[in-house]
Formats: structure tokens, sequence, C-alpha cells
């Protein structure tokens, strides 16, 4: 109940760090993001700041919030949080930037909760959602390679 992609990046892994954790700028990248916010006073990541993001599920419908807690914040390596239903974590999203030649190898994952619903719904529908998945993290990755090698003018 898993998936990832990772794109090299000519960039260094704090330049695609300053990008993947301010979850403000999400909406230029995700095909199913568009806007996010920081909640309750936090102003930018950290483990346990919360921030709420407005979905466009599939990139048809339907439109909803999902509340989010920071879970993993290490700057120029990595930046994760975990989307919230019902007050506990249903998935779980990650960047994990690692220094390569010329530049970074970035990784986009999302991991589902090991609760019997989530399996139940993986096993039904996972083939239609992962590849879902897998095509919004590609396309969100080559987004961000695009803003983030992009010669300044």
């Amino acid at each position: 109940m898993h998936e990832s992609v990772t794109v090299h990046m000519r960039a260094t892994p704090e330049q695609v760090f300053d990008l993947v954790s301010d979850v403000t700028r999400i909406g230029s990248y995700s095909p199913e993001t568009f806007e996010a916010e920081w909640l309750d006073g936090a102003t930018g990541p950290a483990v346990g700041a919360t921030f709420r993001g407005h979905v466009k599920r599939n990139g048809r419908g339907p439109v909803y919030w999902t509340t989010c807690v920071v879970a993993s914040c290490v700057p120029g390596a990595e930046f994760g949080f975990d989307v919230l239903t019902g007050g506990k974590a249903s998935s779980t999203w990650s960047y994990r930037i690692v220094a390569a030649e010329g530049g970074s190898d970035v990784t986009e994952s999302f991991r589902l909760a090991d609760t019997l619903p989530l399996k139940v719904y993986w096993a039904l529908l996972g083939w239609a959602r992962g590849k879902t998945n897998r095509n919004g993290m590609q396309a969100t990755l080559e987004a961000i390679k695009a803003e983030v090698e992009r010669e300044p003018t």
C-alpha cells in the first residue's frame, strides 16, 4: 500500500527542500492539491506543524480539504507529512532528497496506514489509485524540477 517516484534534479538538496517543504506552493506543482495553508500559527515546516490542503481528487473532483501534520522535517534531506482522517493518519507522504551526481535525486512517496478499511480499499481499487498517485507524483516532481532548474532572470 505504497508507491514512490524518483526524479534527478540539477539543484542542491537545500534548494529542493525549500520548494517541497513550502506547502503554500504545492498548487504550482501538484495535479491534485491546488492550494495549502499553514494552520494554528505555523508559518513554515517543523515537526508537529499543521496545515490543510485543498484537493481536487483525480484532478476532476470531488473537491475537499485535508488536514495534515508534519511528521518529518530534516532540511536538505526529508520532508514528510501525515494526512489526517478522524484525527488519525490515513496516509503519509514524503520527499527524500539525496545529493547525487550534478544535483539531487528526489523521491516522492506515499504509504497508506495499515488499517483493515484501507487494506480492502487497496485490494479493490489500488491498481487504479496507485497508477493515479504514481502519475501525480511524477508530474509534481517534474514541475518542481522545471522550477528549480530554471535559469534566474
